[in-house]
């Protein structure tokens, strides 16, 4: 059998297309920082995020590992009808929940959910497992305390880059206690599912800082905890891959629906052509394609009846 990549491409006009083209040929190609003293410069560059209004809820849950902070929106029009968990991207060790405040509160109002965001811990202070611990920490608040506090025990869980990574490895030990089964749809946006360099597209990535920052110290980087491609994957609940054509991700994100096919998921992916990675926080008309994809995912999964 022949699997035809175009056959994968979502629906965009060729408009968008050609937009999307020009848009990055002008755009010089970013790369992360390579050294600590990076690192912090580039924090220390980065913007104030977009306020949103309403502001977000500032809680933190008490957890045995290390009190973990959470932002929530609820919709202004009415109780959710079902819970969205957000992770961050940033490479493991950038930004903050409070970057996807506009866009989580759009999210809350025009699906009318909750969503809640967690501010895990970032490397190289707090390396592998702490984010990964952290975002645990908040899926079983979840699964404990949604219908209590929402009045709804629907969930979903999504995230972006190294967010859908942290993600997908949340849902494995969720899987793996027995706690997945409130969890109605993952929505994962070009993650970084191979940080071993044993893939074709983890070794494209393999001389990164953030993976040494991230999980240098750790013995093993195929453990699923760090680079879930290589799960058990059996199991988890229907999830949606978003990937840009020009993502140097595109390889392993591929591989990953793959896999996650052949375990037995219910699996669809949408590859964005003339993207590259990070593509739906850039300023196009593709990227609002994609988003509005996103949402209208997470409605059929999250809010039907």
């Amino acid at each position: 059998m022949r699997l035809a990549l175009d056959k994968l491409f979502a629906d965009v006009s060729a408009e968008q297309v050609d937009e999307a083209r020009g848009f990055y040929e002008l755009r010089a190609a970013g790369r992360g920082p390579s050294t600590l003293e990076e690192l912090n410069e580039a924090r220390a560059r980065r913007s104030v995020p977009c306020a949103a209004d309403p502001p977000a809820i500032e809680e933190t849950i008490t957890a045995a590992e290390a009190p973990v902070p959470i932002r929530i929106f609820t919709p202004v029009d009415g109780p959710p009808r079902g819970v969205y968990l957000d992770i961050h991207g940033g490479g493991f060790y950038m930004d903050s929940a409070a970057r996807g405040d506009k866009r989580n509160r759009e999210l809350a109002d025009a699906l009318q959910l909750a969503v809640v965001s967690v501010d895990y811990r970032l490397a190289p202070e707090h390396p592998w497992p702490a984010a990964t611990d952290d975002c645990e920490t908040a899926a079983l608040w979840l699964v404990e305390e949604a219908d209590a506090r929402f009045g709804t025990s629907r969930l979903a869980i999504g995230g972006t880059s190294a967010g859908a990574t942290l993600a997908l490895a949340t849902l494995l030990r969720l899987r793996d206690r027995g706690a997945v089964g409130r969890f109605t749809g993952a929505a994962l946006q070009f993650g970084t599912y191979d940080l071993s360099a044993r893939t074709p597209a983890g070794r494209r990535i393999a001389d990164e800082y953030f993976i040494q920052a991230y999980a240098g110290h750790a013995e093993d980087l195929t453990v699923p905890d760090i680079s879930p491609i290589y799960g058990v994957l059996r199991g988890l609940p229907p999830t949606l891959l978003i990937v840009g054509s020009a993502d140097v991700l595109l390889e392993d994100n591929l591989a990953l629906a793959g896999r996650l096919s052949a375990a037995g998921n219910d699996i669809e992916v949408r590859v964005y052509p003339e993207s590259p990675h990070g593509f739906t926080g850039h300023p196009t008309a593709m990227a609002r394609t994609a988003l509005s994809g996103v949402d209208s995912w997470l409605r059929d999964r999250i809010t039907q009846a």
